[in-house]
């Protein structure tokens, strides 16, 4: 993709950020919502700037799954986002779906690691095959050529040959493959403990601070 006229000005925005370097989070429709809400919690948390793409899909899982209702223009998104995670001003940004000005859109915009967080197969599937319809499928694909880190959280079961396959195809061009798949030798007592298991082992594969749970043998 052709270097767009915002990209200047987007590189200008982070050297003068007081945020720590962007993170790319993007929630699509699979069962799991509330780990990629609580990643940008704890984004928030670590200082860091957070990008936030949200499936149409998406939506309808967060309102079956949880008490919460997120609105789906880009700008009401960074205010009910901002005020539920605490964040600063100007600490989250949302795109839209086919926002293709967003600095994610091209390899020639603002750096930053990726984490598709919960991944839907057909999200997977689109990401294998390089597909770009939306700007979640696109970000990723700038984030395989550009070998940056890109994460992927499918939480499906059981998986077919075809989910497998693209897993595989995924995890050779590089990206990471972390299902949400929390372990049990910490002995959580509570659903928000899980949660912040796989959001830990995320923070861990970005090179993040946390204190979400400790590593093994601490």
């Amino acid at each position: 993709m052709a270097d767009e006229p915002g990209t200047a000005v987007a590189r200008n925005a982070e050297r003068n950020s007081p945020f720590k370097p962007p993170v790319t989070v993007a929630i699509t429709g699979a069962s799991g919502v509330q780990y990629g809400l609580r990643l940008i919690e704890a984004l928030v948390e670590a200082e860091h700037e957070v990008w936030v793409m949200i499936s149409k899909a998406a939506h309808l899982v967060i309102e079956t799954e949880t008490e919460v209702t997120l609105p789906a223009r880009p700008e009401r998104l960074v205010d009910a986002l901002t005020a539920r995670s605490g964040a600063s001003l100007r600490q989250i940004r949302c795109f839209g779906r086919e926002d293709w000005m967003a600095p994610v859109a091209s390899g020639s915009g603002s750096p930053s690691a990726m984490v598709i967080c919960p991944c839907s197969t057909g999200t997977l599937s689109a990401v294998a095959c390089g597909a770009s319809n939306n700007l979640i499928e696109r970000a990723a694909d700038v984030a395989l050529k550009e070998r940056r880190r890109l994460v992927l959280v499918p939480r499906e079961a059981p998986l077919s040959t075809l989910h497998l396959e693209n897993m595989l195809t995924l995890s050779r061009m590089g990206a990471v493959i972390l299902p949400a798949a929390p372990g049990f030798y910490h002995r959580p007592e509570t659903i928000e403990q899980l949660i912040d298991f796989i959001v830990a082992r995320i923070l861990n594969q970005l090179g993040i601070e946390h204190c979400l749970m400790p590593r093994w043998g601490e």
